[in-house]
């Protein structure tokens, strides 16, 4: 797949952002990475890390919503849709590398305009719990609970992925459906 000069520049310093945070990885470095002049960042982002700390988030978002469809794109349950998504992010986590954040978190949380960053984060965040509950729904949830679900679920994440990074191992989250999402339903 051929990248566009944008597209390499949004995802080498998402990458880089996900493994170092926003601080961690300088313009200097993400240029190096892509091998591009510095004229390139700026005529794709006029304002420079922090619009590119935007498009990477917003890239990493388009990947997630992709994963969570085809997670739930054949699942014959909610149970058994989730459980996909949790096998899918431990395979993104071991590809990825056993250092990198939350793709969202790590690029927004610590950019400088930290209200602006929360807020695009708070909007990706809820975008796939609704999404989620989205699934649930047509998979036979009634929405109130499809929105709880979808809530928990993601939390369970959150969490699953941090102890997976502080364990440098994906089976923290492989084991996420066993262990608490669907307890009360065997």
């Amino acid at each position: 797949m051929e990248f566009t000069t944008r597209e390499k520049l949004a995802w080498t310093a998402a990458k880089l952002f996900q493994e170092k945070g926003y601080h961690g990885a300088g313009l200097a470095e993400i240029l190096k990475a892509t091998g591009l002049p510095k004229g390139s960042l700026y005529h794709h982002f006029p304002n420079g890390k922090s619009d590119l700390a935007l498009e990477a988030a917003a890239l990493a978002h388009r990947e997630t919503t992709r994963i969570i469809d085809d997670a739930f794109r054949d699942a014959s349950s909610y149970r058994d849709g989730a459980t996909t998504l949790f096998y899918k992010l431990a395979k993104l986590f071991d590809v990825m590398g056993k250092h990198t954040g939350c793709p969202i978190s790590n690029i927004l949380f610590a950019g400088p305009d930290h209200d602006a960053f929360r807020q695009k984060s708070a909007e990706y965040f809820q975008a796939w719990m609704n999404q989620i509950a989205d699934h649930a729904e047509k998979l036979g949830e009634p929405r109130a609970s499809a929105e709880t679900e979808a809530q928990r679920l993601f939390l369970v994440l959150q969490g699953g992925w941090t102890l997976a990074r502080a364990t440098e191992n994906s089976d923290a989250i492989r084991s996420l459906p066993a262990l608490f999402l669907f307890k009360n339903e065997d």
